[in-house]
């Protein structure tokens, strides 16, 4: 079971706020997830106020047996079947203190609607402070992480079997959603990506109508949902490879290179090791491969934070990033050539004290 309370005091110690406010949107925003954990329902347009000793939801008449049903210790729901219900608990719980929201979610309508009805002394953007409550994954976390996991590395064993010739990147993308579904997901934790031959080289080309031809790559970018937590896992295949062929020891060579990449940052990744130091590592690797034939062909971060959102947290990579035990964190170099094709391979994996954990 979730433990709300130690939640909110990760959240609000040393903070520049007394409590904090979450309001959804037409889509929920992560923290409300995290400090709910609520699995079900919409709650659209639902406020959810943060202070030192629980979590307190507004919420309406249509959602209030489901947050009932699900709420756990620290974790109070009150109905607000009127506008002057909503306007009235809110001011009880606010007025007069230092409030932190969402900047990066909260739209200004809402915003503007906390300030006048919460009456609060000031607002604080705690928008950090909300990533950083969540670096650090507890055990009930990467558990859900590592079965969303399994999900989908079972779901790209199966689909294999769907590799056929004139095959279309969309049909194999809905056939590959439709296997995480029947493997246990609940929900895609983005859209997959799908790419044949050329388009392997654009990171996140959508899929389409494109078809399958022999002696070429293929690229999934897929991650299932499981009880709100994320996976993010890339595989790159050859089609029907003609061993023979100039082309396809061209793709071989790539392959092996942004393995032996994912290889030199997996073992970077480590408590205490920032993410800059492994991101650096892993392009003088590529750009010195081959002779130089790789430079500059690794063309995005080698991770990110992954957990309720897929990209969680605070970014990893391209900033002095301190990784701490308990974060989980993609590794997925890649290698991308215009007109030719592209590599990437991404597992997740946790850190540790004593290194990275392939997940």
């Amino acid at each position: 079971m979730v433990d709300i309370k130690t939640r909110l005091r990760h959240l609000l110690a040393g903070s520049a706020f007394d409590c904090a406010v979450i309001v959804n949107s037409s889509s929920k925003d992560p923290n409300f997830l995290y400090f709910t954990d609520i699995e079900g329902g919409i709650f659209e347009n639902d406020i959810l106020v943060l202070s030192r000793d629980r979590a307190t939801l507004i919420t309406s008449a249509l959602e209030y047996g489901i947050a009932s049903e699900s709420a756990g210790p620290g974790l109070e729901v009150i109905m607000a079947d009127t506008a002057d219900k909503t306007r009235k608990e809110l001011k009880s719980l606010l007025k007069g203190k230092a409030v932190g929201f969402n900047g990066s979610f909260m739209p200004f309508g809402y915003y503007s609607f906390i300030k006048k009805y919460g009456a609060p002394k000031r607002m604080v953007d705690a928008t950090a402070k909300f990533g950083e409550a969540r670096e650090i994954k507890d055990d009930e976390e990467i558990g859900r992480i590592r079965h969303a996991i399994r999900i989908t590395k079972k779901s790209l064993d199966q689909v294999q079997d769907y590799f056929k010739d004139g095959i279309k990147e969309a049909q194999l993308a809905a056939r590959f959603d439709y296997l995480m579904g029947e493997n246990g997901a609940q929900g895609k934790a983005f859209d997959s990506i799908v790419s044949f031959g050329k388009n392997s080289a654009l990171p996140h080309h959508m899929p389409d109508d494109t078809k399958l031809r022999p002696n070429e790559y293929i690229l999934l970018d897929v991650g299932a949902k499981y009880r709100n937590y994320c996976a993010d896992i890339t595989r790159t295949f050859a089609f029907k490879p003609d061993r023979r062929s100039a082309r396809y020891k061209r793709m071989e060579r790539i392959y092996d290179t942004v393995k032996h990449a994912q290889e030199i940052g997996f073992k970077l990744l480590k408590d205490g090791a920032d993410g800059s130091s492994a991101q650096r590592a892993v392009e003088d690797y590529i750009d010195h491969a081959a002779h130089g034939a790789y430079k500059g062909r690794f063309i995005h971060s080698l991770g990110h934070q992954i957990g309720i959102d897929v990209h969680d947290g605070i970014g990893m990579s391209r900033t002095q990033k301190i990784l701490r035990s308990g974060m989980i964190v993609s590794d997925e170099p890649g290698i991308y050539i215009e007109g030719f094709g592209g590599v990437r391979i991404e597992d997740d994996v946790l850190i540790t004290k004593s290194g990275a954990k392939m997940l």
